[in-house]
């Protein structure tokens, strides 16, 4: 019976302690919604409920700030980002396993090295090239640098393990081409690590802020980080107005989160359907 109750109390432990994490976790979210409804007295007095200034405070902002080309910019760009690199990366990783060889493994290190370089370390050198190619305030220079990443290239190739190399073989033997394997049997398979691989990239690429800082320089080019850290840059900040926007700008991300969270959690853990 001792047994049973310290194995009781072990998992009770255990599920307070992942409440207590999970509801800091949602906290900020919470506090940042909640806020969105109420003005500048009320969020600096702490106020934890929301109150009934969510349209005064959203008027506010869309007389202040340009938040319909922001969200416009926003979209346009992680919607080219995400198509991009899903299709780059999907195509190297099957790439790097299907056709294995030391070669590709020595160049699969090397992209693994480049993650531990500092985006700081590269970004005057990348703002010099993407100036001399005329891409400022262009929606190609702020795409180009996301289209390939090493983390997406390697969750493709390690998902791409599980494919059964069977299958490959007796496709080829049926008379199908190495393009029609990928499209028609790798891309259904690997479904789960594509809803993964969009998620991780929405979510950069639509937070992205250090980069379109520095390419994006006209007000016709405003992401919308962008916009809500120039709420903060005045004399007076009305702070129901910056947790509008923070709201605004959040939102996206935490649908496609809430939608793609399943098949996330398959990937990463590197299942394959």
């Amino acid at each position: 019976m001792s047994g049973a109750f310290r194995k009781n109390m072990k998992w009770a432990l255990i599920y307070l302690f992942l409440i207590i994490a999970s509801l800091i976790s949602v906290f900020p979210l919470y506090w940042a919604f909640v806020s969105a409804f109420n003005n500048t007295q009320q969020i600096l007095g702490g106020s934890m409920i929301p109150h009934g200034d969510l349209l005064t405070n959203i008027h506010n902002l869309m007389d202040q700030a340009a938040v319909l080309t922001a969200f416009k910019n926003s979209t346009v760009n992680t919607l080219l980002v995400l198509v991009l690199s899903l299709t780059v990366c999907s195509i190297a990783g099957y790439g790097f396993e299907i056709y294995h060889d030391k070669w590709k493994d020595r160049v699969m290190g090397i992209l693994m090295l480049s993650m531990m370089v500092p985006f700081v370390a590269i970004l005057v050198p990348m703002f010099q090239m993407f100036s001399g190619m005329g891409l400022m305030n262009k929606a190609m220079g702020f795409v180009l640098p996301s289209i390939s990443t090493p983390f997406l290239i390697m969750l493709f190739r390690s998902n791409a393990r599980a494919f059964p190399k069977e299958i490959i073989e007796a496709a080829r033997i049926d008379g199908l081409n190495e393009v029609q394997i990928f499209v028609r049997m790798f891309i259904p398979t690997m479904r789960p690590t594509y809803a993964a691989a969009a998620t991780i990239t929405f979510m950069n690429t639509w937070n992205a802020y250090l980069w379109p800082r520095v390419i994006m320089k006209s007000n016709e080019a405003i992401t919308m980080p962008m916009l809500v850290s120039n709420l903060m840059g005045g004399y007076v900040i009305d702070y129901g107005v910056v947790m509008a926007g923070v709201t605004i700008c959040t939102l996206p991300t935490v649908i496609i989160f809430f939608f793609l969270q399943k098949s996330f959690t398959e990937a990463i853990a590197g299942s394959v359907k």
